[in-house]
């Protein structure tokens, strides 16, 4: 069999949807709107994709830790290609299949020739055990059921596989969350979900450990920018495909003197010396491994229990 018919049988194994189904009560993001912001970044993403390709390094720093080869990889949410540029030469990767929620994203990474599909997180639609490593950048916040995509990435994952992934959390833009808030509750008496509702770090670990991840690890960490002012950061997350896709979202624009007033707001509360404004994206990264008879597990009462060389072939320093 040739190595495109190998690939190619990885990739679209069936028609069959391997995921859950989601009733329209629990959707917390609108995946059509998800889909349309980042079909409409696509063209011109490379202006603003500094986010994505300072996360991607972060991750590829961490793979490099790992003392392992992954020859069949995956980069689940790929936008443009970011990650596949970042993770050249690492990881022992032989080949790497890119996939993003968005066609027009998909096109655009696909120019790298590295194996590309649009295909939803939620709904992956490749064999079991096709991988020895998924990767996610920046992508798995949109998701609506977050414990069934881990269930189906593990799925995916050949065993002793690796999964490492970062996503936006719950302290991602404080300040305008905060200013767009009090300004709406002012002057319109109430307050819609401006900005995405995103998971707690302290949530990652246990839904890890619930999708049957062995070893998992979840930690935070914030990536600090700034702003001459608040309408270019507006621009920046339209840019990145990351503007709000809230199902539940008041419809229709945010009124002027409401925008207006949260601009105030946060000029008042939150510029510093030089004027510029802080805009805080926290990022959360998780991994886990796709369970394996060899892995060091709580010895039983009586046994041997696992030394650190035992480890450190598979946990990165920051998680020792």
């Amino acid at each position: 069999m040739t190595r495109r018919a190998t690939l190619a049988g990885m990739i679209f194994p069936s028609q069959k949807r391997h995921g859950h189904a989601i009733q329209p009560d629990m959707r917390i993001f609108d995946r059509r709107l998800v889909r349309k912001h980042r079909d409409r970044a696509a063209g011109n993403f490379v202006a603003h994709d500094f986010l994505v390709r300072e996360v991607a390094e972060r991750l590829a720093d961490r793979l490099d830790d790992v003392k392992r080869r992954f020859p069949v990889a995956l980069d689940l949410g790929c936008h443009t290609g970011e990650m596949a540029d970042t993770l050249k030469g690492r990881g022992g990767i032989e080949t790497l299949v890119q996939c993003d929620l968005s066609p027009a994203m998909a096109a655009k990474a696909a120019a790298n020739g590295h194996p590309t599909l649009a295909a939803d997180e939620e709904w992956l639609p490749f064999a079991a055990h096709s991988f020895d490593l998924v990767v996610s950048c920046l992508s798995l916040h949109w998701v609506n059921d977050l414990p069934g995509t881990l269930l189906q990435i593990r799925r995916v994952l050949k065993p002793d596989g690796l999964f490492i992934a970062a996503l936006l959390g719950a302290g991602t833009l404080g300040e305008l969350r905060q200013s767009l808030q009090e300004s709406e509750l002012a002057e319109e008496g109430g307050v819609s979900p401006r900005v995405a509702p995103f998971a707690d770090v302290k949530d990652l670990g246990a839904l890890l450990q619930r999708a049957g991840f062995t070893l998992p690890v979840a930690d935070a960490d914030t990536v600090p920018v700034s702003y001459a002012d608040p309408m270019r950061l507006m621009a920046d997350l339209r840019g990145m495909g990351e503007t709000n896709a809230v199902a539940e979202q008041r419809k229709g624009l945010t009124r002027r003197a409401t925008l207006l007033r949260a601009i105030a707001l946060y000029q008042e509360r939150f510029a510093g010396p030089d004027g510029r404004l802080p805009a805080t994206f926290q990022v959360l990264t998780m991994t886990g491994w796709a369970p394996h008879p060899c892995q060091p597990t709580a010895a039983p009462q009586g046994c041997a229990i696992p030394g650190l060389p035992d480890l450190m072939g598979r946990m990165s320093p920051e998680t020792e």
